[in-house]
């Protein structure tokens, strides 16, 4: 039996993107260390998808999208300063299907409702492939940081609480993943 093809696969099948699907069993949520743990992938190797929000004192609200390993946590203060806001909190989860079209445990940053300003953790940059959702649980997309950064019209920046205690904030911080 073929599985069913996401949007995030049909995005980049018309971009004529290189990629794998990796399957696994998906009964209920689980987090991407567990999953990491469940495909023999090395943590630092799979990525998750988070959005996070930049509420502005007219009340339009600002959405963005973070992609980073999945045993790190976010640097909110770099994750804003990479996006040029103050600051980001983020999304709650019941508002995640609404602003992205994607459940929990598979947000693909390819393939949302609209296109969101989006960062890859530069630490993605070290490996030829990484792991991110294809859109569901259950299904993970094997790719090219570069080719991911191109299809989500994404950049790099270090974005992780890890990298982020090791240098000082800034756009020099900022590395660009894509012409535009």
């Amino acid at each position: 039996m073929t599985e069913k093809k996401t949007n995030a696969m049909r995005i980049l099948d018309r971009q004529k993107a290189e990629y794998q699907v990796n399957y696994y069993q998906c009964e209920h949520f689980e987090d991407g260390v567990q999953v990491a743990k469940q495909c023999g992938i090395p943590p630092e190797e799979c990525f998750k998808t988070l959005v996070a929000f930049h509420k502005e004192k007219s009340g339009k609200t600002e959405y963005f999208v973070f992609v980073i390993p999945v045993a790190e946590k976010l640097a909110l203060k770099a994750a804003a300063e990479c996006v040029g806001v103050k600051s980001v909190e983020m999304l709650a989860m019941k508002e995640l299907v609404a602003v992205t079209g994607y459940i929990r445990g598979g947000c693909s940053p390819v393939g949302m409702k609209k296109q969101f300003q989006t960062v890859i953790d530069s630490s993605a940059e070290k490996f030829e492939k990484i792991y991110v959702s294809a859109g569901r649980p259950g299904a993970q997309l094997r790719i090219s940081p570069q080719v991911l950064a191109q299809a989500a019209k994404a950049k790099f920046a270090e974005i992780t609480e890890a990298s982020g205690t090791e240098f000082p904030y800034g756009k020099d911080r900022l590395k660009n993943g894509s012409d535009g």
